[in-house]
């Protein structure tokens, strides 16, 4: 990070910052720099909000690009992650589209699961705990590699928990898109708490989502930074 960040500078281009969604080395830089800890810090996966998104099996899917786009990964590295995703994208469209019935019961119950009254798709019955991926590929019309085959799996079973995290995050996105100006004067805002005052002077955030995270800040003092930002 601090060596993209110094070439970006050089370069006089914007700065590089991962959200807390999408790395944890996000979460580490954002809260050393707007919690104020004077502790010693270690960085534990139960500090992350998102740490469902932040997984070991998909930090290609949430890095690659970057480091595509900053020059640490070769043409040959990143055409291969391109492909794996085409891959993703086939495979999750094969099991939401192909759908077993009630003849194919006897294999299921086999499989240790109950019987199918009505057709469903791979992909919803993939949801059943005792049903593993493995299980299902014999339905398949395409072969895919061990790495795509566990991100359709992941993707199902735990669909309703990602959704939601993915809309968090997105909420979260849209406010860190807030940007607060470099120069604004907080001791202006006569209405804002003097802890707030205090402490959006001494971490300088850059946007309201950042501002919302600092210690000491509140939903009011928020509310009335934006209601000044607003007023220009």
């Amino acid at each position: 990070m601090a060596g993209i960040n110094a070439s970006l500078k050089l370069e006089g281009k914007e700065p590089f910052i991962l959200r807390r969604d999408e790395a944890y080395i996000g979460v580490l830089i954002d809260d050393l720099i707007t919690k104020g800890i004077r502790d010693p810090y270690r960085l534990l996966t139960s500090r992350a909000e998102y740490r469902l998104l932040l997984r070991t099996d998909n930090a290609d899917l949430r890095l690659r690009e970057y480091g595509y786009k900053f020059g640490l990964v070769s043409p040959e590295k990143y055409n291969k992650f391109l492909r794996k995703k085409e891959d993703i994208s086939k495979a999750t469209l094969e099991f939401k589209n192909k759908r077993l019935t009630p003849k194919d019961n006897e294999y299921l119950i086999s499989l240790g699961t109950k019987e199918l009254k009505d057709g469903v798709s791979l992909y919803d019955l993939l949801k059943r705990p005792e049903i593993r991926i493995a299980d299902l590929t014999r339905y398949l019309d395409s072969e895919y590699s061990d790495e795509v085959l566990e991100q359709v799996s992941i993707s199902s079973k735990y669909e309703g928990y990602i959704n939601k995290a993915l809309k968090e995050a997105e909420k979260l996105k849209r406010l860190e898109n807030k940007k607060i100006p470099l120069d604004i004067d907080y001791d202006s805002m006569h209405n804002l708490a003097s802890e707030a005052k205090q402490k959006l002077k001494e971490v300088r955030p850059n946007t309201i989502g950042q501002a919302m995270r600092i210690s000491g800040v509140n939903p009011a003092d928020i509310s009335i930074l934006t209601m000044y930002m607003k007023r220009g």
